[in-house]
């Protein structure tokens, strides 16, 4: 990583572009973190997204040993935070490189330093392609793999581009999101590469987590991941892998990384060539209250993943019996897999936490949550609420600067950056 671009975060102002920070000041990250704020009493405005910090260090550090002890590489993908100051923390406990779902991820990753980038999708874009090729011939250091999985998707790369480029043909499979559907248009694909003058087959790849049927049953999993085994296989037989120094095998989100770990073992993968076995698991590293919480692969006490995300919202009124509405709505919290989930409530007159007992979100409009409220439960104008959330990718997209708290649930000792 780059570190005086990562420093330079520090330098930051945080005034009105940044919402829920203190109002009124104008102070830089570096100022606000030293001064360890506390967040109900320095200023801080609802709506106000927060990390725990503990959480989220035990989530990054879970991860990369799990994908240690089942013999992974870990590439995770930034999307979730896409937040530099996360991929450092990723990068230093031993990931190979972060993976990116977009031409900008790249940009913004290699101005941050990343030195190895997995892409996720076939790269078709000219004007990337050329900055692409520029980038690779300024640093020798930089490693990039990308998705192909269309004949015409080779010939336009190959057209566009000027620097030799890593290349995995991906695997899909019928009603899943990108990817060949069979083994002829693997091979196909695959031909393609081989015979285009700047790409270089390294290997095959895919995703997992949009394959039909996988929400009745993991056996489409299983059987997705062999397929992809067996490809890897057909084609080192083909002679594909020729001019590879290593072979790459990717798949995994953060569904059913358990299974990538069972599929892409040492013993599963006897190619030609040394093989790196790598996982792009991602929303793990703040996990959530609901989605990511119900599906986890990791269930036991002792090895489980922790939600680190907690959205504090204001009751702003009480117009009726058994509603509150909270000023929080679409566009603070994700809604996508699941509304937010009343976790505590602080109590305007004393300043004392209780839990939300009583309390859940029905609906959200664009800033408001409407919260149903039991007769036996309490809660009053200018209360605030903890929200819980589901699916991090669609929660950290809303919030440019977050603040890290400490277990206390108070102290503030961070700012976590994003940029989407």
């Amino acid at each position: 990583m780059d570190q005086a671009a990562l420093d330079a975060l520090g330098e930051t102002v945080v005034d009105w572009r940044f919402k829920g920070m203190p109002m009124g000041v104008d102070p830089t990250v570096n100022q606000m973190r030293d001064a360890k704020l506390d967040l109900f009493e320095d200023g801080f405005v609802t709506p106000l997204l927060t990390l725990d910090a503990a959480a989220l260090g035990h989530n990054l550090e879970l991860m990369a040993s799990w994908a240690r002890t089942h013999g992974l590489a870990h590439a995770p993908h930034g999307k979730t935070p896409l937040a530099p100051q996360l991929f450092q923390r990723q990068l230093e406990l031993g990931a190979w490189g972060i993976t990116a779902a977009t031409p900008s991820h790249m940009q913004m990753y290699r101005h941050f330093g990343v030195n190895r980038i997995f892409l996720g999708n076939e790269l078709v874009d000219a004007a990337a392609l050329r900055w692409l090729s520029a980038e690779l011939e300024r640093d020798p250091e930089f490693r990039f793999v990308c998705y192909v999985d269309s004949v015409h998707g080779v010939e336009l790369m190959d057209a566009a581009l000027t620097h030799r480029v890593d290349v995995v043909v991906e695997l899909g499979a019928v009603g899943s999101r990108t990817g060949v559907r069979s083994w002829a248009e693997a091979d196909e694909v695959a031909r393609a590469v081989r015979g285009s003058q700047r790409l270089r087959l390294v290997g095959v790849a895919g995703y997992e987590g949009t394959l039909a049927g996988v929400d009745e049953t993991r056996a489409a999993v299983r059987d997705w991941l062999q397929e992809l085994v067996n490809t890897a296989h057909l084609f080192d037989a083909h002679g594909y892998f020729a001019d590879a120094e290593e072979i790459v095998v990717s798949a995994g989100g953060s569904e059913h990384f358990d299974l990538v770990a069972e599929a892409l073992t040492e013993n599963a993968l006897e190619l030609s060539r040394p093989v790196l076995r790598l996982l792009r698991a991602g929303a793990y590293v703040t996990h959530d209250h609901l989605h990511y919480a119900k599906i986890t692969p990791l269930t036991e006490e002792t090895e489980r993943f922790l939600p680190a995300l907690k959205l504090w919202a204001q009751v702003v009124s009480r117009p009726e019996p058994g509603l509150a509405l909270l000023n929080a709505g679409k566009r603070d919290v994700p809604y996508d897999l699941g509304l937010p989930i009343p976790l505590q409530v602080r109590d305007a007159q004393d300043g004392l936490l209780r839990r939300a007992e009583g309390l859940s979100v029905t609906k959200l409009s664009d800033q408001h949550a409407f919260v149903a409220i039991a007769p036996e439960a309490r809660v009053e104008v200018g209360d605030w609420v903890a929200l819980g959330l589901s699916h991090p990718c669609t929660a950290l997209e809303k919030w440019p600067l977050i603040p890290v708290v400490q277990p206390d649930g108070r102290t503030v000792v961070d700012y976590i950056r994003t940029f989407f």
